[in-house]
């Protein structure tokens, strides 16, 4: 290969990386502002005269356990026409979609202006960001690992997960920004509807980037030698293992990084900005420790990096949560704890969508690796919420959130550890991945 080829692969590669993550960046950045306002969004779509506060924000999450129920229908309908037309047209329709469906969230009438009809235009639009963000991952994903230079899988997916980061950020620095300078009568009025509606000038941006995006050489080549697709049998398998690798990386995540702030007002008494403050926190834990989690995936391999974040998060969860109850602990051990556990989750995003890629060839990848995702955040990131909100007002424990984050973390270490021990980058050479 000529210098100037591998300068032209190097241009695309990078073109690849930011095209594939700018929609995963908004997606997470509406996700975590819904989570940030769920307590508004609750006062305001599901609570009618009478109704708790506590009823409505497990409405809240139902509607936010939903849209993650409709990501595996997103992921089995984009994905397979990823696998068939390419991935290129496929994340230019889903972040259509996801900024239409967002930016309407935004404009929506509430219950006081709508009645019973507000809900269910707020659940409705909800669905449609499921069905989008169930083909973003898989389409996106695919395109970042297929243009990555050998054995730099590992480095180039965990941008996906880093603009996971960047997105709950980005919702966060917003929410914190508008509490800040908005009363709280503005901010419940009115102040709510402004992160939704800037999903637009965003959207619009991703979408430019996008339309000057090139297929992938893995897809191109992958349709010129027309390779007959592996057992559907193979495929089921891999997807059912892929959601089991993951469900800790789902659930610590969601718990620690986007119900946090929910968890910390209705539980624990902090206000909103406490609880924003701790999630910011959080978060950037998280993003420091994605990247080098997937750089160094490439050199020790899959199951070493994603093992040591799933056994440190069952180790760790119930003495922070333990922490951040106690009333005695000083704001900055409180928020260093916090800035931990989001590291944590950190070690398992970071090689997990190179980890997802590398289990399915070409011709199943995009429907394969985000039927996989879809189906592991429907079941331990989308009932997040719910469940620790209904437990928590059945039980009376405020322990819910870790005892959660650390079981499902527990059950994934088996399946983590069907990884090969040293992982370098690079499909699997005879059709679907045999662990074990």
């Amino acid at each position: 290969m000529t210098f100037i080829q591998q300068q032209r692969d190097t241009r695309r590669g990078r073109r690849a990386l930011v095209a594939g993550s700018v929609g995963n960046l908004i997606e997470w950045y509406e996700f975590g502002v819904y989570g940030y306002f769920a307590t508004i969004i609750a006062a305001r779509f599901f609570t009618p005269e009478g109704g708790s506060e506590a009823e409505a924000l497990v409405k809240t999450y139902a509607s936010f356990a939903l849209a993650f129920f409709f990501r595996p229908v997103g992921a089995a309908l984009f994905g397979r026409l990823g696998d068939r037309i390419g991935r290129r047209p496929v994340l230019v329709l889903v972040i259509t979609l996801m900024t239409v469906a967002t930016t309407l969230i935004g404009a929506l009438p509430t219950y006081a202006q709508a009645g019973a009809l507000a809900p269910w235009l707020l659940t409705f639009l909800r669905v449609l960001q499921g069905l989008s963000a169930g083909g973003e991952f898989g389409g996106a994903v695919s395109v970042m690992t297929e243009f990555t230079p050998p054995g730099r899988r590992g480095l180039y997916g965990s941008w996906q997960s880093f603009t996971v980061a960047l997105g709950l950020l980005a919702g966060a620095g917003a929410a914190a920004l508008l509490a800040t300078v908005l009363t709280a009568e503005q901010l419940g009025a009115w102040g709510w509807r402004l992160p939704f509606l800037l999903t637009l000038p965003l959207g619009l941006g991703a979408l430019w980037l996008r339309l000057r995006l090139e297929e992938t050489p893995a897809f191109v080549a992958e349709r010129s030698e027309r390779t007959p697709p592996p057992r559907e049998r193979e495929v089921v398998r891999a997807v059912v293992l892929g959601a089991g690798r993951i469900m800790g990386w789902a659930a610590a995540g969601y718990t620690f990084l986007v119900v946090l702030p929910s968890y910390l007002q209705s539980s624990l008494g902090a206000t909103f900005q406490q609880a924003l403050v701790a999630t910011v926190l959080a978060d950037l834990g998280f993003a420091v420790t994605i990247v080098p989690a997937g750089l160094l995936s490439d050199r020790l391999g899959r199951r070493t990096v994603m093992v040591s974040g799933a056994v440190l998060v069952v180790v760790l969860a119930v003495p922070l949560l333990n922490l951040l109850q106690e009333p005695g602990v000083s704001n900055t051990v409180k928020g260093v704890a916090v800035c931990g556990a989001g590291a944590v989750v950190g070690l398992l995003a970071g090689p997990g969508p190179a980890m997802l890629s590398e289990m399915f060839p070409t011709r199943v990848r995009c429907t394969g690796l985000g039927l996989a995702y879809a189906l592991s955040n429907a079941v331990f990131s989308g009932c997040a919420g719910l469940i620790i909100t209904e437990t928590i007002e059945r039980t009376g424990s405020v322990d819910v959130p870790a005892y959660y984050a650390a079981a499902a973390c527990a059950l994934s270490v088996p399946a983590l550890l069907t990884l090969p021990s040293a992982r370098r980058a690079g499909a699997p050479k005879a059709g679907m991945e045999r662990a074990g």
